[in-house]
């Protein structure tokens, strides 16, 4: 190899170069560049050989950073260069550049750095002969050369020559190096220093070194290299002398039991050392013997290795494992390939394809009654499946005999068998014998197999004999609710708690008490269990809720204890009525809304239950809950006209009912005036000439009933009445004309009463009448004007001489239609006088039964009494008694 300037082309590689540094001198404008340095070189260097040392804090004194633009050469911080690599220089001269940095200042140096190379002592000639020898395909860089591993011989085998063209202008000399000549495995080859051929000196094993590479050099006898050094490659062919291996000295395998042919089973895999993807290594796989024998369960791909199964037969409990031998061959199989075989271990993994079952039918036990949480057996649970497994872990359910849940049966994990356990106590007296059905079945569900039959039951029953024992009395219920009414005075009867012996079922010989430390709200009879208050309550009560202990012994001192919850609830007088209570419905049968009103409050309030009390008149009627305080009602089909008293019954929150009494007139409508009294809601508009004659009309019996006043000053009236009408209250009433046989004195008997004269100098006042009865007065006024005078009595023929006639005696009522009636008594109790209103529209004696309770049951019927005798041809109903 000769150096570039004698070797033709020489000028054209010192162009480029030139060229390359006018590069570099343009490129530096961008970048300051420091001096030049030159250094001196051989053609030849080795790698780590200083090449000099440049002076770099010349260039640029703190240089942080320092880097060679050619990576062939490293750059000291004392400004040594070194080589890295081993370095032949072709041209003349090298090139590169040395880049100093100070990042912190941001400064940027650049020293280039020029290698040239010592010139050889050569005659012009040489150069001539070079370029006419020059060849275009050169023998210096032969192709990769081969060598077979494992190879016989005879060694020293040559196995490639390299040659120089150089050799034609200059005596070259052959060397190499590198692994299997001077580095390991050393001396496996060599080459002949004056004919470039390389030999090999025994056999390679290609899996140990599949190749080699070694670098061949070309010199003059005095160190001048005419060529680049050759980086030349031996490889290795592969010989198959490695049979192929399985991974694993032993493969194990899971399949469940009963599966599917071709259902996989795993895979074995093998390796080969050989060279990949040829022959040498083309695996194929084959079964060679399965244990047990027969028959043949499974099957391996020749290619992949993947078994799977041949059959669904496989049951794991006739058979639980399977072992089978697998050969692995290279040479895609061929009877002269390498072969080795494995073992694969299969194991059938177990499904529940066997039903859990009781060891026995039935079973009988017996327990003590009033005993909890006790063990009173264990049944057995048998199952082929594998032990300790979810197909053979049993559970237990108790289907039948339990619905009071007084038992309980769960699982032994350890012997897989059910206890079962009394978790309430059983009653002698109530059921001496319980029978149970128990089911067991697995924690999986059970799987049916081919040839399996269908799902079978495992169940059993248990006879659970109760044995009687002598206990103490019970309650029933255990936990008594009683309300008490806030208004309840001390000793009122709130209920009885009674205990019974529950081998006789009677409460005969048992004693109660409370125990110590209740609330002092209630008392218990010893003897009747009747439980009575023993306060009055206060309606400011912070607590308003007891739970008392009742304590109950019998003759043989046995005990028994029951709760009382004890709630107050809120003064109530009162009780839901209805408002208003006359209605008429037309043959439409529109239905009629009525409404409850209540002044209490919660409980006794809203929301109101409405139902007609009495069934023979409801049969007619039909009632529909509208909102919470109202409800709709409607004459059923086929009813004949009529008018209709219905009592409907209404219920409040809190449960307590009030019965009214409701008027229904069921009319054709086609004639209003016919239906009785004025429909509801139906609008009546008077005309001014119509009030300008009710006006003269009202005045005009003003002056009668004046005249009449002073015409019997004196006198008596003798009126007859019952004894029951003795203390009447004040009583309001709105009623309709009288007809002409009210005035009869048969009807209204007298007896002889003082008639006081009229006041003198009565004008526009009210008008009032006062009937003395038994010591007791009567008063007719019209409300809102001034007294007249008071009528102390009536005798018997003042009566029949001052009676109205009939005609009078009508439009004395009519006038005052919807005017009130007062009704006085002195109240001989609490020594005061109290009136009491009854509206307009009575009709008939109980109407005001379930009325609000401002008049106690002898007010009331003595009202009723008076109204009966004063008016029997009323037809319209009482709305209510509200005390006034």
């Amino acid at each position: 190899m000769a150096p570039a300037a004698a070797r033709p082309g020489g000028s054209l590689c010192r162009t480029a170069c030139r060229q390359l540094l006018f590069g570099l001198l343009v490129l530096s404008l961008f970048c300051e560049a420091c001096k030049k340095v030159t250094f001196n070189v051989p053609s030849k260097l080795e790698a780590g050989t200083l090449v000099g040392r440049v002076n770099l804090r010349e260039c640029l004194k703190s240089a942080e950073h320092i880097s060679s633009s050619d990576p062939d050469f490293r750059i000291l911080e004392d400004g040594s260069v070194y080589t890295t690599n081993i370095i032949s220089l072709s041209s003349e001269e090298k090139t590169f550049t040395i880049l100093l940095k100070n990042i912190q200042r941001q400064e940027e140096k650049k020293i280039h750095v020029n290698l040239l190379v010592h010139q050889e002592k050569t005659h012009k000639t040489r150069h001539t002969r070079d370029t006419v020898l020059r060849r275009t395909k050169r023998r210096w860089a032969p192709i990769p050369s081969s060598m077979m591993e494992n190879s016989l011989g005879p060694f020293p085998m040559q196995i490639q020559q390299v040659q120089s063209d150089t050799a034609q202008n200059y005596t070259i000399y052959y060397s190499a190096s590198g692994p299997g000549i001077d580095k390991d495995p050393k001396g496996l080859f060599y080459i002949e220093r004056e004919t470039g051929n390389i030999f090999a000196t025994g056999p390679v094993d290609r899996e140990q070194y599949p190749s080699f590479k070694i670098i061949c050099f070309a010199t003059t006898a005095d160190g001048y290299s005419p060529e680049k050094p050759l980086l030349h490659t031996i490889r290795i062919e592969d010989d198959n002398d490695n049979a192929p291996c399985f991974t694993q000295d032993l493969f194990e395998f899971v399949v469940p039991e009963h599966c599917k042919p071709g259902t996989v089973v795993g895979k074995v895999i093998a390796e080969d050392r050989d060279e990949l993807y040829t022959l040498h290594t083309t695996l194929r796989y084959r079964i060679v013997s399965e244990q047990p024998p027969l028959p043949k369960m499974f099957s391996v791909h020749r290619e992949s290795g993947v078994i799977t199964t041949l059959t669904s037969q496989l049951d794991r409990e006739i058979i639980d494992k399977h072992i089978v031998l697998i050969e692995v061959r290279d040479m895609a199989g061929q009877p002269f390939g390498l072969c080795n075989t494995g073992t694969v271990v299969i194991n059938v993994g177990d499904i529940n394809d066997h039903a859990p079952y009781c060891g026995h039918s039935s079973y009988e036990t017996k327990v003590q009654e009033n005993q909890v949480n006790v063990e009173i057996m264990r049944i057995p649970c048998l199952d082929k499946d594998e032990p300790n497994s979810p197909a053979w872990n049993c559970r237990f359910s108790i289907v039948k005999g339990n619905e009071d849940n007084h038992f309980a049966i769960t699982t032994d994990g350890r012997t897989n068998e059910g206890v079962l356990c009394v978790v309430k106590g059983l009653d002698y007296e109530t059921a001496n014998l319980r029978i149970l059905e128990i089911t067991v079945v697995n924690e999986i569900p059970y799987a049916v197999v081919p040839y399996s039959s269908a799902l079978p039951q495992g169940i059993c029953t248990v006879r659970v004999i109760v044995v009687d024992v002598d206990e103490g009395p019970v309650f029933n219920p255990c936990l008594l609710h009683i309300r008490i009414d806030g208004c309840a005075t001390v000793g009122t009867v709130v209920g009885k708690y009674l205990a019974e012996d529950p081998e006789t079922g009677n409460s005969e010989g048992i004693s109660y008490r409370i125990a110590p430390g209740q609330c002092s709200w209630i008392t218990i009879d010893e003897n009747s269990g009747e439980l009575r208050t023993t306060t009055l309550f206060d309606k400011d009560m912070a607590v308003r809720q007891c739970n008392i202990t009742v304590l109950a012994i019998d003759r043989s001192g046995k005990r028994g204890t029951g709760t009382v919850l004890a709630t107050i609830d809120a003064c109530n007088r009162y009780y839901p009525i209805l408002t208003p209570r006359d209605f008429i419905i037309c043959k439409d049968r529109k239905p009629v809304c009525i409404t409850a009103v209540n002044p209490n409050d919660y409980p006794y309030s809203a929301p109101f239950r409405f139902d007609i009390s009495d069934r023979s008149v409801g049969s007619g009627w039909q009632t529909v809950q509208h909102d919470a305080k109202s409800m709709y009602l409607s004459p059923r089909d086929g009813i004949p006209f009529g008018i209709y008293t219905i009592p409907i019954s209404v219920r409040d929150n809190a449960g307590r009912q009030g019965t009214s009494v409701v008027k229904v007139n069921y009319c054709d409508c086609i004639t209003p005036s016919d239906c009785g009294f004025v429909r509801q809601n139906a609008a009546v508009t008077l005309g001014v000439w119509a009030i300008l004659a009710m006006i003269l009309g009202s005045l005009l019996l003003l002056l009668i009933l004046i005249t009449l006043c002073g015409c019997y000053g004196t006198g008596a009236v003798s009126k007859h009445v019952t004894d029951d009408l003795a203390n009447q209250n004040l009583i309001i009433s709105n009623t309709e004309a009288p007809g002409e046989e009210v005035m009869d004195p048969n009807i209204i008997p007298l007896q002889a009463a003082t008639v006081n004269s009229c006041d003198q100098g009565v004008g526009m006042g009210t008008i009032r009448h006062e009937v003395k009865t038994g010591g007791q007065s009567f008063e007719m006024s019209k409300g809102g004007h001034q007294t007249m005078e008071s009528v102390r009595g009536y005798g018997q023929s003042t009566m029949e001489q001052g009676r109205y006639s009939c005609s009078e005696w009508q439009n004395f009522m009519h006038s005052r239609l919807g005017e009130k009636v007062y009704m006085c008594r002195q109240d001989e109790e609490n020594k005061h006088s109290e009136d009491y209103v009854l509206p307009y529209n009575y009709e008939g004696r109980g109407s005001l039964a379930g009325s609000v309770g401002c008049c106690s049951d002898q007010q009331e019927e003595e009202m009723l009494d008076f109204l009966d005798q004063l008016e029997p041809k009323f037809r319209t109903l009482a709305e209510t008694c509200v005390k006034r």
